[in-house]
């Protein structure tokens, strides 16, 4: 019998920010046990930010460079298949709770269709039972129906109950710790799943996409978890120790700085993200902590569910999320540029079958990437062989290749389509606004198309203060890894017919 598949996404969820990851804080007993009963990839990574670029990486097996989705909003192309696809041609039904963030193809739908007014759209080959959209509506909806009065607009049900918003206090909202948005995507999992002993779906295995928008903005949770940490705990915020350094090491950091909102963080602030002092940086990643381990405890219900529905000894889970988030280091918030805290994602892969390895770290370098070709392996789908990404599987039965990769990679684009912020404020083209970022042991270099570019000597200086690309005695190792760079982008160029050659006897796949 093929197992069941339980995808789980949690947005915005900085690899650092687990129990099992060794952070001097957070808890994540939850998350925790079931990288006992898994394989926990210590070092895992994203290809792009923010949500729609990173999504649709993980969603196709595929860097930027080919999906070429840039920012929430640019269209997946038709022509790229996804990890849902896929599953439904191996006799799957993926089904949806949540959001895919992945924007229709113009050129497959007509002009007056109304999915060509978001970014939001459902990704091809996704059933949907829940679709919850950025004004999060049908969680508003189910906390009415649960008898609780919100505010006008509603979404003001994201301010504190005290309506103080700025400076940020830590004071949780107006709903309970049993009544959050990720609480609610479980409760209509489970009942779903409940479903599923009647009808036409007894016996079938299922596959499911929980993707969870918490611990993404807007910073706030209930108790027990908005008191759950102090601000006062914790290291200290990474970056220059003066107020202006971080955005003196590079033009794009100091665009960025200076464009952050603090309403993009916290709802009811007003003003900019520069403002915010240690204090209220530390508060607010206090509370981010808090969602942290209100998204545990809502998994350890989700596995509980399972348990209790029989499905446990049947279920591949893999947990991971889309992005990371900078949290107040280098002065900065949201999911940008080139640095760790950005793209340095959780990654738990759990096979029931494989109990040999379980409570296994992983610490080579792995992609999002990865993560198609590995579900596709481990449910015995057709594989493609013009992804980027590898299936992780030989990790979950032996030490893996020898051949694996020794550097990770990311793209950033910075683009402002609609708008042209980003190309007026540093006076670049919309195709130079970005950047690819390569990261190994001991070197990250991020080339920017129109913008110098940055070189961090990472064994020296771990935190990432200085820019050391115009040095003399670093000349060498920039030129060593522009080039390896290089070498990556032709290597991985979009290689879907590149592979064939029609001979007279017939097209010939190099790569079956």
């Amino acid at each position: 019998m093929k197992p069941n598949v339980l995808l789980i996404t949690a947005d915005q969820w900085r690899g650092d920010c687990l129990g099992i990851a060794g952070h001097p804080v957070v808890r994540t007993p939850n998350i925790d046990a079931l990288a006992g009963e898994g394989v926990y990839f210590s070092r895992h990574y994203c290809q792009a930010a923010p949500c729609a670029p990173a999504r649709a990486c993980l969603y196709t097996g595929l860097y930027q460079m080919t999906t070429r989705v840039v920012r929430n909003g640019t269209p997946l192309d038709a022509r790229h298949d996804t990890i849902a696809l896929a599953a439904r041609r191996a006799g799957y039904d993926p089904t949806l709770f949540g959001y895919t963030d992945q924007s229709v193809d113009p050129r497959t739908v007509s002009g007056d269709d109304p999915w060509l007014r978001t970014y939001e759209g459902i990704l091809p080959g996704m059933s949907v039972r829940v679709r919850v959209p950025e004004d999060h509506g049908p969680w508003l909806s189910w906390l009415e129906a649960r008898g609780r009065a919100l505010p006008t607009p509603k979404q003001d049900a994201w301010l504190p109950a005290d309506g103080k918003a700025d400076p940020p206090s830590g004071k949780p909202p107006i709903y309970s710790a049993e009544e959050t948005e990720t609480a609610f995507l479980v409760d209509e999992f489970s009942r779903w799943l409940s479903e599923r002993g009647s009808g036409l779906d007894i016996g079938k295995p299922w596959f499911a996409h929980l993707s969870f928008i918490r611990p993404h903005p807007p910073f706030i949770v209930p108790e027990p978890y908005a008191s759950m940490y102090d601000p006062s705990d914790g290291p200290d915020f990474r970056g220059a120790k003066s107020p202006s350094g971080d955005g003196e090491l590079h033009p794009f950091l100091k665009y960025a700085m200076e464009k952050q909102e603090k309403c993009d963080f916290v709802r009811g602030a007003r003003g900019m993200v520069a403002d915010w002092d240690e204090a209220a940086r530390r508060q607010i990643r206090a509370t981010y902590w808090g969602m942290v381990s209100e998204v545990d405890a809502q998994i350890g219900r989700l596995i509980a569910v399972l348990k209790a529905s029989g499905d446990w000894e049947n279920t591949i889970i893999v947990l991971t999320s889309d992005h990371g988030e900078m949290m107040g280091d280098h002065k900065l918030f949201s999911k940008l540029g080139f640095y760790d805290q950005s793209f340095h994602i959780p990654l738990i892969v759990r096979d029931p079958r494989k109990p040999g390895t379980h409570g296994r770290k992983i610490d080579a370098f792995s992609e999002s990437i990865d993560i198609m070709p590995t579900l596709l392996d481990m449910i015995g789908a057709r594989p493609i062989n013009w992804l980027d990404g590898r299936s992780l599987t030989p990790f979950l039965d032996s030490d893996g290749p020898l051949d694996w990769r020794d550097a990770v990679h990311w793209e950033y684009d910075f683009r402002e389509v609609a708008e042209g912020t980003a190309q007026r404020r540093l006076d670049l083209d919309l195709d130079a606004c970005n950047m690819a970022v390569i990261r190994d042991e001991s070197v990250k270099y991020a080339h920017f198309a129109g913008l110098p570019p940055v070189l961090f000597d990472l064994a020296e200086d771990p935190d990432e203060t200085r820019n050391v690309a115009e040095d003399p005695a670093y000349l060498t190792v920039r030129l060593r890894y522009a080039e390896k760079l290089l070498a990556w982008r032709a290597k991985h160029l979009d290689r879907r017919l590149t592979g064939i050659e029609l001979t007279p006897d017939g097209p010939v796949d190099a790569r079956n």
